[in-house]
């Protein structure tokens, strides 16, 4: 059995300074396979979204039949939207009483969209962004548009499916 004296259990200032540099290393690497990557922007320091928890303004349809998310129209801002994180949908309204529904997933590499803003939806990952009104990609490095949802309107609920 192997004897350890104090200065074999010792730690050092490199054996530390390397520590860290290797699960700092492992972490920004962990971060960018995930979709995030360094240096992106932080949450706090977007605007404001509409996005909210969806169990206070969104819930899933009773049934299953239609397989859809109901969201109260009272919750999308003209000119802004609503994010449900937890269905991965953004519903839109351009203009008044006009409603849209897309996937709130970034076609890039899939983070969910955070925010929306002047009928612009935006996603932290990549600073990608999509018309409002069409989903269509408007900057960043997604190639293509959100994908389309069906919105459809019954009072104050918004169906998505």
């Amino acid at each position: 059995m192997a004897k350890f004296t104090d200065q074999n259990t010792r730690l050092t200032r490199r054996g530390v300074v390397t520590g860290v540099a290797v699960v700092g290393s492992a972490t920004g690497l962990a971060a960018c396979g995930s979709g995030e990557e360094e240096g992106s922007p932080a949450s706090e320091n977007q605007p404001s979204s509409a996005a909210a928890e969806p169990s206070s303004a969104a819930k899933s349809s009773a049934g299953g039949d239609s397989g859809g998310v109901s969201v109260a129209a009272s919750k999308v801002p003209m000119g802004g939207g609503f994010i449900d994180e937890k269905n991965k949908i953004v519903v839109t309204q351009p203009a008044k009483g006009e409603f849209k529904a897309f996937s709130a997933v970034c076609p890039h590499q899939g983070c969910v969209v955070d925010q929306v803003k002047d009928n612009e939806i935006g996603c932290p990952c990549h600073a990608s962004t999509f018309d409002g009104s069409t989903g269509e990609r408007t900057g960043g490095p997604a190639k293509k548009g959100l994908d389309a949802k069906k919105a459809t309107v019954d009072g104050d609920q918004i169906t998505v499916s």
